[in-house]
């Protein structure tokens, strides 16, 4: 274990990621990390404590007055609405050299999950701390938690590039409703979804079944994803559909990197798009999953619970004829 690092140790680069934020104590654990271990973790969170790291309790001032004044703010940022393929495109554009890919880290839930009179506290710090890398010509590519969109219009500053993922209600409900843990999670931030649903005026039916529940969970990230885009009018926003992507994956990916202009060819990127991070399931890569069996579990889930799922659809699309955000979420995502 080394000692809580210097204010130039934090500032140098990315050896020393904000992982985590007590906003009441105003703590923040920095945990030291290098490339390989940032390219090796699905998550940023408090999964990344069950391994022997080495972290620092450090006031938060301390953090502040390391990257005070003028600092790089440049990180790329990726907003999704949860269960959209996030994880994959952060681990295939980490893949570009000089990309720093940076996945979840818990501070940024944590920051989305304090009241606003205390949050803007933190704010003003955070683009700069999460643009830190490891050289001068490598840029960071931040993926946020899904609810951690709440705050994306403090995060990105004005002029810098974010990208915004989603996928089609009916994909999405089925994907939800095919995963056991998918499910568990719907159920534990479902009162939490509904309160930021009715904080946008949105006032959704009592769900009857879980598909109700997860057209709930998605109407509440895309309305999210709507505000900021609708707030954010100088910054540059890309929308990708998971569904698409995975259609042409080496296009898809040319169009992302060439948006946060990250420097890769196209057969770089055909080679990264055609590799074995396609085939492997990006939370957990000892498993196998591909674009392939995604395909076939939406499929089987629809035929199982369609009746259900189509009704959850129904109940989205009356809910949206008084909520212009959410009429403009389902012709995006509908294609209309």
């Amino acid at each position: 274990m080394s000692s809580a690092p210097s204010a130039d140790e934090i500032a140098r680069d990315a050896t020393w990621l904000a992982q985590a934020l007590d906003p009441n104590a105003g703590m923040v654990r920095l945990v030291a990390m290098d490339r390989d271990s940032y390219r090796a973790a699905s998550f940023l969170d408090d999964r990344l404590m069950q391994q022997a790291v080495d972290a620092q309790i450090v006031p938060w001032p301390d953090v502040v007055a390391a990257v005070d004044g003028e600092f790089r703010s440049d990180a790329r940022w990726i907003f999704h609405i949860g269960h959209v393929g996030s994880t994959l495109i952060s681990r295939l554009l980490g893949e570009i050299n000089g990309v720093l890919a940076v996945r979840e880290p818990r501070l940024l839930r944590d920051v989305a999950m304090t009241p606003e009179a205390v949050r803007e506290v933190y704010l003003r710090s955070i683009p700069k701390l999460m643009s830190r890398t490891f050289a001068g010509d490598e840029v960071a590519c931040v993926k946020a938690t899904s609810f951690a969109s709440e705050i994306a219009a403090n995060l990105v500053p004005p002029g810098e590039r974010a990208l915004f993922m989603y996928a089609s209600p009916r994909n999405y409900i089925a994907s939800i409703l095919a995963g056991e843990n998918s499910v568990k999670e719907l159920h534990a931030l479902a009162d939490f979804r509904a309160q930021r649903l009715a904080g946008r005026g949105i006032a959704q039916p009592a769900p009857r079944n879980d598909a109700d529940r997860a057209a709930a969970a998605w109407s509440c990230e895309m309305v999210t994803l709507e505000a900021v885009a609708e707030a954010t009018a100088d910054r540059h926003i890309a929308w990708a559909d998971f569904d698409t992507m995975l259609g042409n994956m080496s296009a898809e990916l040319g169009r992302i990197a060439s948006f946060f202009g990250f420097n890769a060819d196209a057969a770089k990127l055909d080679i990264i798009a055609r590799g074995p991070l396609m085939t492997r399931y990006s939370k957990d890569p000892n498993y196998e999953y591909s674009p392939n069996l995604r395909e076939q579990i939406i499929a089987q889930e629809l035929q199982l619970q369609g009746e259900e799922i189509e009704a959850a659809l129904a109940m989205l699309r009356a809910t949206a004829e008084k909520s212009p955000l959410l009429a403009r979420a389902l012709n995006r995502a509908e294609g209309n």
